[in-house]
């Protein structure tokens, strides 16, 4: 973003008609092989790099609003989203009773997914921790599947959190477990059965080292139904405060505890706040070679000031913004991450189809058999029998999202922007358009640069899909071509479409 003029003004504004008259279904769904998110169409890895984002908390959520219902809202953070250079952001609570089109729009326009929380502080809109037999009923359900339902028709919606935290302290530990597990095989087999595709669905944890392990294992293991399983695992994680090193804040035993978990893992909440103010040296960790063979990238908490204090920005009472310090110094670390590693993250990629392909072998399966117990949480009570066939079956009501036609004048903010000296910020305060999204997708279309961050040129095209004869690529035509100038060249890019490819020979019906 830059100063400027007048005439680059009446010149924006054309090409904003010209972009809104002819867009097009650019932003790609993101998928899952193995323990990466991979781009449905590049195949390239996915890592989340974002914040979260509730303005005014949870309680703020009422039958009227939610932090996607309302347009002039949406514009004004989501040309700070941009600022920041973010990818993904994570919403905790919305009402599927509201219109979400426009802000869905900007959001896919702007090259920007959505983790989607499904629970809310509206009554019968979320699990009791304490008494989960209490709140599980269809009431409930109908209301999770709404949220499902409707989001399930954007392509930028990267996934969905069945449950934030649920499992907190000794009590909750012993009885919510079984509940958690029961509403991700409801929400999948939801979705299964009555949404247009295939989109995760996990949990957020608290990194309490009681449940860690624990936990993760149980509601990554399954039996006879492998919708038990999930099919990423968010951590909220807040270990590293002020000045730390990836041995010192204890990321490499998160490294080490999460490495053969067989699905996604990153970072759900992190940016601790005990030692102000916030420098997030973690982010020049989090997207290295130390992290992202097992982490895939993570989500800052949080954008808007609240009374906990974790704040990028403070909202003024006119709706104008105040950037607070943790915004600039956010947005340099998201600046200098280093650039992705492919050779690293390709051998990676292999790494994990081989393991999988050997666990097919051995146990059928590459989902790990659940055990009798685990440490310190209780699972004797049983998953509880699914009292969701009717609604799975006749599905529920629901306005389907869908992109719709973005007006120029709905790209730019009325607000003001202002920097933590009280000067305006000095961008342009208008949405850049980097992904079309109400026309069908051409075949040669690719990822946008906000979606791959790390890519140097993320505009080359895809390589050509080609059919393999044996199970896994050959690494050393993989490296061969490669070319030390380009991070992004066709010898990458076919090499995951190849491992891909081996993951969909070895079990398409998981990961689809």
């Amino acid at each position: 973003m830059h100063y400027i003029n007048l005439i680059s003004f009446k010149v924006l504004i054309v090409l904003s008609i010209l972009f809104i008259n002819q867009v097009g279904a650019y932003v790609h769904p993101i998928t899952i092989h193995g323990h990466f998110f991979v781009d449905s169409v590049t195949k390239e890895p996915f890592y989340i790099k974002g914040i979260d984002y509730q303005p005014g908390g949870s309680s703020a959520v009422s039958n009227h609003k939610d932090p996607l219902s309302d347009p002039e809202i949406c514009a004004r953070d989501i040309i700070l989203f941009q600022e920041l250079g973010i990818n993904t952001i994570r919403i905790y609570s919305v009402n599927a009773d509201l219109d979400h089109n426009v802000c869905m729009t900007m959001l896919a326009t702007a090259g920007i997914y959505l983790v989607l929380d499904v629970n809310s502080p509206l009554p019968n809109h979320h699990l009791n921790r304490y008494e989960p037999w209490t709140t599980y009923n269809l009431f409930y359900l109908e209301n999770v599947f709404k949220i499902v339902e409707q989001f399930s028709y954007y392509n930028n919606t990267l996934g969905f959190i069945a449950g934030n935290e649920v499992v907190s302290d000794p009590t909750s530990a012993s009885v919510a477990p079984p509940y958690i597990k029961g509403m991700i095989r409801d929400i999948k087999t939801y979705i299964e059965y009555n949404s247009p595709r295939t989109i995760p669905v996990g949990y957020s944890a608290a990194d309490d080292l009681n449940y860690r392990m624990s936990l993760a294992s149980y509601l990554e293991c399954a039996d006879e139904n492998p919708a038990e399983s999930v099919d990423f695992y968010g951590v909220n994680s807040y270990q590293w405060c002020g000045e730390q090193t990836f041995y010192s804040s204890g990321y490499n035993i998160l490294v080490n505890d999460y490495h053969g978990f067989t699905r996604p893992v990153f970072f759900s909440e992190y940016g601790c706040n005990e030692v102000l103010p916030r420098n997030f040296d973690e982010v020049q960790v989090l997207y290295t070679n130390d992290m992202i063979d097992v982490f895939s990238g993570g989500l800052v908490y949080e954008f808007t000031q609240e009374p906990n204090n974790y704040g990028l920005v403070e909202v003024q009472p006119n709706g104008d913004i105040k950037l607070l310090r943790d915004f600039m110094q956010l947005k340099k670390q998201f600046d200098s991450i280093p650039e992705l590693d492919y050779a690293f993250v390709a051998n990676s990629m292999r790494t994990n189809a081989r393991e999988i392909h050997s666990k097919l072998k051995q146990y059928k399966s590459a989902i790990p058999k659940c055990g009798e117990s685990y440490p310190n949480i209780g699972i004797s009570i049983g998953i509880p029998v699914s009292i969701a066939e009717n609604l799975i079956e006749t599905g529920v009501k629901v306005k389907p999202g869908h992109y719709v036609h973005l007006e120029p004048h709905q790209l730019t903010t009325k607000y003001n922007i202002f920097q933590a000296n009280g000067e305006k910020y000095p961008t342009y305060l208008s949405i850049d358009i980097l992904v079309n999204v109400t026309q069908d997708e051409p075949e040669s279309s690719v990822t946008p640069p906000s979606v791959v961050p790390h890519v140097k040129n993320p505009h080359s095209p895809p390589p050509e899909t080609t059919e393999i004869e044996e199970e896994f690529p050959n690494e050393e035509e993989d490296v061969a071509e490669s070319d030390p100038d380009n991070t992004t060249t066709k010898s990458f890019r076919g090499m995951f479409q190849r491992v891909a490819t081996s993951f969909k020979k070895l079990y398409s019906s998981l990961f689809n």
